[in-house]
């Protein structure tokens, strides 16, 4: 289990670009990071992860082209880049880890046992 600490959410016009960030408390080659995201009334869903050794990285097909995510393995950081921001990206965005060195081309969260308090970003028309 690693601690993870969101940040950067906000409120934000549709078009607008907006980055969040995930601080976590250990860096481990063979962890895997992530995005997901909660809107009212729906499920969690993942956006985006990146192994944390070899930067890989996997993007759902709602985000992809306007959605970048990195790391900063000096800073233990890791971010989320979000553009040409929709109304329908509103939701509460989580940052998750996975620490069992399973694969990190998986969007479910049930893969994922560490989890961030989440930070809201709210997008208006």
């Amino acid at each position: 289990q690693v601690q993870l600490v969101e940040s950067g959410g906000g409120s934000v016009q549709a078009g607008a670009s907006l980055t969040l960030s995930c601080s976590t408390s250990r860096y481990m080659y063979r962890m895997c990071m992530g995005w997901f995201r909660q809107a009212p009334g729906k499920e969690r869903e993942g956006v985006a992860t990146i192994w944390m050794g070899g930067g890989s990285t996997h993007y759902a097909d709602s985000v992809k082209g306007r959605v970048t995510i990195s790391r900063d393995i000096a800073s233990q950081m890791m971010s989320l880049r979000m553009n040409s921001l929709k109304p329908e990206d509103t939701g509460m965005y989580y940052c998750a880890a996975r620490t069992d060195g399973g694969s990190c081309l998986t969007l479910r969260d049930a893969d994922f046992g560490s989890w961030g308090q989440g930070t809201q970003v709210t997008v208006s028309s």
